[in-house]
């Protein structure tokens, strides 16, 4: 908990459950300290093509998928949770993967940092649903939130969010249904049956467990209304 709470906001939730393993530990002292970035200039954007943010990215199998296809492209992955990071390092290793930055504490912080028009996409996959009533403050899908990809992300960058939790599914259409976000956001929703290839859209092990039915959604980034009336 002190890693987190020096970074200045209260977080939220576990960062371990288990134990980890001598390889884990090893990595944490040798790779974690190459890739590990405790702030958005740390990543060295230049180097590459795209700047992709995934926002908590669990054991890590959607952003090393990802990475591993889009080698020209960084990929930044925002986790507090120790045994998530853990596991990516391990997958880091084992491919040879070289353009992953893991940034270890709530992604709420470092996107004060990013520059606008500044990320091709960004993905929030099965987050936690925070179910209970008292907890919906907690959420990362708030207005606020939604604000803040929209500015960061360059035209025609995409938000990808899925989730298989009634509750917080219904939390998603609502606040994406709302007339200040559909005038910033081409919305596309997608069900197990239509979902896209997973070439393009990586499944994860929890995505594979799922029982439920799940709802994906792409979020394009629009112009503003302003921009579009300065080319008129």
């Amino acid at each position: 908990m002190e890693k987190i709470m020096q970074y200045g906001e209260k977080f939220y939730g576990r960062i371990k459950t288990r134990s980890l393993s001598v390889r884990q530990e090893n990595l944490y002292k040798t790779l974690m300290s190459e890739i590990e970035i405790k702030s958005y200039k740390e990543a060295d954007t230049s180097s590459f093509q795209r700047i992709f943010l995934e926002i908590g990215f669990g054991s890590g199998e959607h952003i090393a998928y990802m990475a591993m296809n889009n080698p020209k492209d960084l990929f930044i992955g925002c986790e507090p949770f120790v045994n998530g990071v853990a596991s990516l390092l391990v997958k880091i290793e084992e491919n040879g993967i070289n353009n992953i930055r893991i940034y270890q504490a709530d992604a709420r912080i470092m996107m004060k940092e990013v520059p606008s028009n500044s990320l091709a996409g960004v993905f929030l996959l099965f987050p936690d649903p925070w179910a209970k009533r008292k907890h919906i403050k907690r959420r990362f899908l708030q207005n606020e939130t939604i604000d803040s990809i929209w500015g960061k992300l360059k035209i025609g960058g995409f938000w990808r969010i899925a989730s298989d939790h009634e509750a917080y599914k219904a939390w998603v259409l609502r606040l994406f249904s709302q007339d200040q976000i559909r005038d910033r956001f081409d919305v596309k929703t997608f069900n197990k049956e239509s979902r896209p290839d997973i070439t393009n859209w990586a499944q994860t092990r929890y995505e594979q467990k799922a029982t439920g039915d799940i709802l994906y959604m792409e979020c394009v980034k629009k112009r503003s209304s302003d921009e579009i009336n300065q080319e008129t």
